[in-house]
């Protein structure tokens, strides 16, 4: 598989210029403010996952418009004291799955959330948690639902969701408020980018060859979609560019991630045709807090695997130990991959 974008070299020393909307903490401050005043209280109750070293709850928490969006809380069985906790954005086309799908971060130590994100659940896992939005004029697919307008969007909404999830979590006895970090792999990269410029006072965030960063340069490069859902609806409507990368600019995860203050984590592969690295390094450089970087120069969109996330073990170990806490991290971490 050959390079899809610029050399690492480049990527190193690109600093992009990305249009940002002069509201935009104001649209996203009456954003989340709104959404705090609507729905039910967040719900736990207990499910029989089949696993005897994690303790799964079936999580229902209010998101955009206080509508219910549902997810996977995973504990290790037996844990005492408030835990920190891994808050999980999925990838594009995935819903949250089987309860004992996906329980790493609970096998770690960790109290483990896994948000289902809204409309989705047709790929690799099945979701649970609707899209209220009309489809009408967008191309198959998110990117284009709702891009004539910012207050349409459709990420608007997931955003949303994510950060009552987040608050959601800290609100639970069995999680450390203080020690809540949020992660993603592509779509899930992008969200977490987003909720780190959302929510304050995050322990850490660990976003994966993120989706949704410089959106404008990605419909116009990629290769394959989503991006190019972007490309096709402008295809037809010639003459909507600029209002459809005018919405797009609200919900770019670029843009957020430069009002993020936790330590971060970040993978980048050099080959991805889908989340093109050049994308990828503009959320980057632009992250306001302290920053740490994987790079997996021959891959593409999987980015470092089960690598990887052995990286990420030992970054988050290191992250989430209590002072004085003396941490061997050698065995975990690969000094090739910095």
């Amino acid at each position: 598989m050959p390079l899809t974008d610029l050399t690492l070299a480049e990527c190193l020393a690109l600093r992009p210029d990305l249009d940002e909307p002069a509201d935009l903490d104001a649209f996203w401050d009456q954003t989340v403010r709104e959404a705090r005043g609507s729905g039910d209280a967040p719900l736990f109750v207990p499910v029989d996952s089949g696993l005897t070293g994690v303790t799964t709850y079936d999580a229902t928490v209010p998101g955009f418009a206080g509508e219910p969006v549902r997810g996977w809380l995973h504990l290790p069985a037996g844990a005492k004291e408030p835990l920190g906790c891994v808050v999980e954005f999925l990838g594009y086309g995935r819903g949250r799955g089987l309860p004992h799908e996906q329980v790493l971060w609970a096998n770690a130590g960790y109290a483990h959330f896994i948000m289902d994100t809204r409309g989705q659940g047709w790929s690799t896992a099945g979701g649970d948690t609707p899209d209220t939005a009309a489809l009408n004029g967008t191309v198959p697919g998110f990117l284009t639902r709702g891009v004539e307008n910012p207050h349409d969007h459709y990420y608007r909404r997931v955003f949303t969701d994510a950060v009552r999830c987040v608050e959601a979590v800290r609100e639970n006895p069995a999680v450390d408020p203080a020690k809540v970090v949020v992660t993603g792999i592509s779509q899930g990269g992008g969200i977490a980018l987003a909720v780190a410029g959302l929510v304050p006072d995050l322990a850490g965030v660990m976003p994966d060859v993120p989706y949704l960063c410089d959106i404008r340069r990605g419909a116009s490069i990629a290769a394959q979609p989503p991006y190019t859902e972007v490309a096709e609806y402008l295809r037809l409507h010639r003459d909507r560019t600029e209002t459809v990368f005018t919405t797009l600019s609200y919900v770019d995860a670029a843009l957020l991630a430069a009002r993020a203050t936790a330590p971060s984590l970040f993978s980048i592969a050099m080959m991805d045709e889908i989340c093109p690295p050049s994308t990828c390094f503009a959320a980057y450089h632009r992250y306001g807090g302290p920053k740490d970087l994987r790079v997996y120069e021959f891959n593409g969109h999987e980015g470092g695997g089960g690598h990887h996330r052995r990286e990420q073990l030992a970054w988050l170990r290191e992250l989430l130990a209590p002072p004085g806490t003396p941490t061997d991290l050698s065995a975990l971490h690969d000094p090739q991959l910095a």
